[in-house]
């Protein structure tokens, strides 16, 4: 039998905040002593796209360490909720979603999901199934719950409503529609990313006014995406997603910023915290080579949502189109944006490969620009941007940009 501090030391590892942090102390305490039952502890997603990555595995994993110390995972499809949208750290509303396009994003969750947390235990709960029949009164009674400057001293809300960007009166609802997800579902733990902490805590006051015992809050780290700067997002670009092919997952893992590796191995990796430390340590003292520690964490994460010998073949693939072709591992990243077509030349200063437009006419008329190992002679060269990514602009044998899009 697992020890109390034991309970604690598993769940509270990589955990950014919890509150109130001597009640779920509590709560563990008495569990691990078989003085109550298993915990419920509540993640909700809302099926926004079809696709999970490896930031939204950061929380689930975390689910999964509540699993295996034997309570009780609830998982909340947000079939109702995406259609009306989460606020949380934007700058403009969220584009609403149909009921078609949310049951169709919903239908490839689950098999994501299950690559990451435990069949058992654990129930799967649609929100739609409680909140699309809340009727007006229901629903004013909801909305009696908070005021509107509770709802401006929201960060995002507040930047909004200074700079005079519209805020939809739906976004207000939002976190009394999933505060109350934790009241249907009796939660005793909530669990989400460090942007959801307002949200997390609505649930709590309403568990309070329904007479429940209020749930704990545990945040998790928001993982940055392979740009190194802005969080991991489908809609940035920079998302590696769980269900990817195992070569293009190793290589966008090789392309993050050595910065961040230490924060890989941590959240999204099942190595120990105290071997993670001992990473870190040989990172900063020079005794670890990071682009052999970067291969190791690629072949990490790839064995985790594959296996280990999709993680060498990946590898070895990675080789044969990178090293063995004169192409160093970590090259940084120029980012396309939206443009339909780019100019050879205007692409080449604004990947920082030229210093002006002159040098790059004459050094593509030298042969010295290849683009994906293929020599690009002439600088007038069109190029669409829906074909360059994720491909390697090249000037002569020291200068690179891995393009993405």
């Amino acid at each position: 039998m697992t020890s109390p501090a034991e309970h604690l030391r598993v769940l509270l590892d990589g955990v950014e905040q919890v509150l109130p942090a001597d009640e779920f102390e509590r709560k563990v305490t008495a569990t691990a002593r078989g003085d109550r039952p298993p915990l419920r502890v509540k993640f909700g997603v809302d099926p926004t796209s079809p696709d999970i990555h490896i930031g939204h595995a950061v929380v689930l994993r975390k689910l999964r360490d509540f699993q295996r110390l034997g309570h009780t995972a609830v998982l909340i499809i947000g079939g109702f909720t995406a259609q009306v949208g989460d606020p949380s750290d934007r700058s403009t509303t969220r584009p609403r979603l149909t009921p078609e396009q949310v049951q169709t994003n919903a239908a490839t969750y689950l098999a994501q999901v299950r690559k990451v947390i435990d069949a058992d235990p654990l129930q799967i709960v649609n929100n739609h199934d409680w909140l699309s029949g809340l009727g007006m009164p229901e629903v004013l009674r909801l909305t009696a719950r908070m005021t509107v400057a509770q709802m401006l001293e929201r960060a995002d809300f507040a930047a909004r409503y200074a700079q005079r960007k519209p805020i939809a009166v739906s976004e207000f609802l939002y976190p009394l529609l999933q505060g109350y997800d934790s009241v249907a579902v009796r939660a005793d733990i909530e669990l989400g990313g460090t942007d959801q902490t307002f949200n997390l805590l609505v649930g709590r006051d309403l568990q309070a006014g329904e007479g429940q015992d209020p749930q704990c809050v545990l945040t998790m780290p928001l993982i940055e995406g392979i740009d190194g700067s802005a969080k991991m997002s489908k809609s940035l670009g920079n998302a590696i997603g769980v269900e990817e092919p195992a070569a293009e997952m190793f290589g966008k893992v090789m392309r993050i910023p050595d910065t961040l590796m230490d924060k890989y191995f941590r959240l999204a990796t099942d190595v120990g915290a105290d071997e993670v430390a001992e990473i870190s340590a040989g990172l900063s003292s020079g005794r670890l080579h990071p682009g052999q520690t970067k291969r190791r964490l690629a072949r990490e994460i790839v064995t985790l949502y594959h296996s280990a010998q999709a993680a060498a073949a990946a590898e070895a693939r990675f080789d044969t189109q990178f090293r063995d072709r004169g192409i160093p591992a970590d090259i940084p990243v120029f980012e396309l944006g939206d443009r339909a077509e780019w100019g050879l030349a205007d692409l080449l200063v604004a990947a920082g490969l030229c210093a002006s437009t002159s040098e790059a006419k004459r050094l593509s008329a030298q042969g010295a620009v290849r683009l994906d190992g293929l020599a690009v002679g002439d600088w007038r060269t069109r190029l669409p941007g829906s074909e360059l990514a994720g491909k390697v602009l090249q000037v002569g044998k020291r200068r690179f940009a891995r393009l993405a899009g």
